[in-house]
């Protein structure tokens, strides 16, 4: 075998088809690459690897048509098949030949990754994971070229008959969509000669062991069938040898039935099993909140997807597998709208989009829009939504507790003195604890309304009225909940505070700063509080695990022996932080005369009987801007306090999911330099080689 491999590497080196089929590999890669990676600054190799998946088409069958056909054109085969090898030698030698030339290129495409690294984050384990995708795609291909070559005399037969065989496994999704877009007996037939489909199940991110075993079985079923083609014409088709031919027939239908058992059985392991999440963010895998509620299940949930399966999202579809394989009681099922338009008419009047998501029990249902499962911001320069984060798991998550819950809990959101307005994504945080919330003014009422979970106060800029306030006080002495905010604003709110001092707290107005370079962010206002262990700070105290509370005041406690109360300080500055009590006569950030030492307490919970009362100092560490900056752990607090208010055993704090990674900045300058050399300059070489070499053997 090591013979047949060194004698037909050694000629494809020695001729220009080697050195051509290199240059081409390499000049269509180098040439996406420097548009798609470099130039636009894309930091996955998919985008690269998916678009030249096409060059297989011509590439592999150029490389494969001489293999075997030219042999036995030649009749020089006999020489071979009458050689001290086996026929299963032969073709795994030829085989590997032809893989050895296809991995030069690849080699290079192995070493674009560190490359790109040097101008932002890449993802090395989606990288190298499309890269093993595109080597089994390829190799597969070839495969196929071989098998084709040992069945006819013609290079031009053997190079016309593989591209044909290949352009309708790179096609046969689209044909299958031809046929049904809701799948029947056909198109799964036909589905298990869909060589891209592979592919695009690994390129998205996932280590398919599923697809790797295909791509296998594939290889080794075209080398078992190349083999048996090579062997058959060792054979007469006399009566002597009809049962050769009959065993050789056999052969050839247990081997492809037993490479359909191997496949059927991978595919029959559950996918947590199989499928491998090597996203940096970890896009499709649950996580252990979700896991949590969905071994807590005890009755059926069903999730309709609105769209046909074949056309549903696929990201999508790839998260809802994961939620049927960790729980029995889910049923995934899609609904094509064309086929079943009258569906969606059980659940509302008005219209759905498709690719939307109905959580259904038997006590309640809800609709996630589509829109609803990702997050999007505009994009200025071009005026276009751009998708920022992948918000599927923490909608259905939200959807299923929503459904299978006893009752609703409702918040009231106190008005009537300018306060802050939730941003979406903290409204959103409410909506995924599925908790109904109701904006009210207490000049309406007679008293906080019984129903109220808890109220909110969120950083009034004028002071609440004696009335109100009265009311607020008289809900939290029967056993209420609140969560107050505050914002430094130069100015005094004594009702406000007299809410605090119902529960010995005061407010030490002023700004907080920290002079520890460890505790804040850029500026010493921006402080990077210590976090406490408490059920509401569950998932926040890890190490490298922030907090971002800007402009924030301080709280002070009038009385820390008392026994009717009991104070847990969620946010505190360090040793070194302090409150600057007279913010426009200040020349520093440390201490000077009349300032408040620290360390400075800015979020704290208070419990005297059956009330609950949190008070946190910075209303701005509850905006969307402020928690982007630490990858939503402000929002994740301010869940757990809701859920927590709400009465939940669990939050359901599931933050979005990063969509994609930042973009690389390349240098102009670089990408020419890359363009130049690897569209250019390296494929002209190796073609230039290649023709001097095959020259230079001619002239001998």
């Amino acid at each position: 075998m090591t013979a047949i491999l060194k004698k037909e590497f050694k000629s494809y080196m020695h001729s220009v088809v080697g050195f051509l089929f290199i240059a081409v590999m390499i000049f269509f890669f180098a040439l996406y690459a420097t548009v798609y990676n470099f130039a636009s600054g894309i930091p996955y190799l998919s985008y690269t690897l998916s678009a030249i998946l096409l060059l297989f088409w011509l590439s592999i069958p150029i490389l494969s048509m001489r293999i075997l056909a030219e042999e036995r054109k030649q009749r020089t085969d006999q020489m071979i098949l009458t050689a001290p090898v086996t026929v299963g030698e032969i073709v795994v030698g030829k085989f590997l030949a032809m893989a050895a030339v296809f991995m030069i290129p690849v080699v290079l495409i192995c070493a674009v990754p560190p490359y790109l690294s040097r101008y932002g984050a890449v993802s090395f384990g989606e990288s190298y994971v499309v890269i093993l995708a595109f080597v089994l795609y390829g190799l597969a291909c070839i495969a196929v070229g071989l098998f084709v070559s040992s069945i006819t005399e013609s290079q031009v037969i053997a190079a016309v008959l593989s591209f044909a065989i290949l352009f309708v496994t790179y096609m046969m999704a689209g044909i299958e969509d031809l046929i049904s877009t809701t799948g029947n007996v056909l198109t799964k037939f036909l589905s298990v000669f869909d060589f891209q489909g592979r592919f695009v199940n690994m390129a998205s991110g996932m280590l398919d062991l599923t697809s790797v075993v295909y791509y296998v079985s594939v290889i080794v079923l075209m080398l078992f069938l190349t083999a048996q083609s090579i062997q058959k014409r060792r054979y007469s088709v006399s009566v002597h040898n009809l049962s050769m031919g009959a065993y050789s027939l056999v052969t050839v239908c247990a081997v492809t039935v037993l490479v359909v058992i191997v496949n059927l059985i991978a595919g029959s392991i559950p996918e947590r099993y199989t499928n491998i999440d090597v996203t940096d963010n970890k896009m499709y895998t649950l996580t252990e909140q979700t896991r949590d509620i969905l071994e807590a299940l005890d009755e059926e949930i069903d999730i309709y997807v609105i769209q046909a399966e074949n056309s549903a999202d696929a990201t999508v579809a790839q998260t809802l597998k994961k939620y049927a394989d960790a729980s029995p009681q889910i049923q995934v099922t899609y609904i094509d709208p064309v086929v079943n338009p009258q569906f969606v008419n059980k659940y509302t009047t008005g219209s759905i989009t498709t690719d939307s998501v109905i959580v259904e029990s038997s006590r309640r249902y809800k609709i996630i829009s589509y829109q609803e499962l990702y997050e999007t911001e505009l994009d200025y320069s071009t005026y276009q939504q751009n998708v920022t984060g992948y918000d599927a798991e923490g909608q259905i998550t939200s959807a299923i507790d929503y459904c299978v819950s006893e009752d609703m809990p409702r918040i009231y959101m106190i008005a009537g003195h300018n306060e802050y307005t939730l941003d979406a994504g903290f409204q959103s945080a409410i909506d995924k604890e599925n908790i109904e919330t109701e904006t009210i003014n207490l000049m309406n009422y007679d008293s906080v309304p019984e129903d109220a979970e808890c109220i909110v106060i969120h950083a009034p800029e004028s002071d609440l009225s004696q009335d109100d306030t009265d009311k607020i006080i008289a809900y939290l002495n029967k056993g209420g909940k609140a969560l107050i905010t505050t914002d430094y604003a130069g100015i005094e709110l004594p009702n406000l505070e007299r809410i605090m001092a119902e529960f010995g707290m005061t407010l030490q107005n002023g700004f907080a700063v920290d002079n520890d370079s460890g505790h804040y962010y850029q500026e010493p206002t921006y402080l990077l509080p210590e976090v406490a262990y408490a059920p509401e700070t569950e998932g926040l105290t890890g190490e490298y695990t922030y907090l971002l509370a800007p402009f924030a005041q301080g709280i002070g406690i009038t009385d820390e022996e008392t026994e009717d109360i009991i104070y847990t300080r969620l946010l505190t500055g360090s040793e070194h932080s302090l409150v600057k009590t007279d913010a426009e006569n200040a020349v520093s950030y440390t201490y000077e005369d009349g300032d408040i030492e620290g360390p400075v307490c800015i979020g704290i919970k208070a419990e005297k009987a059956d009330s609950v009362l949190y008070v946190f100092t910075s209303a701005r560490m509850f905006m969307d801007n402020i928690d982007l900056a630490v990858s939503g752990n402000n929002k994740r607090l301010f869940s757990n306090i809701m859920g927590t208010m709400a009465g939940h055993e669990s939050s359901v704090s599931i933050p979005a999911k990063r969509y994609q990674m930042d973009r690389l900045i390349v240098p102009a300058r670089e990408v020419m330099i890359f363009g130049v050399v690897m569209v250019v300059v390296v494929p002209l070489g190796l073609i230039a080689v290649g023709i001097m070499i095959w020259l230079n053997r001619r002239k001998r």
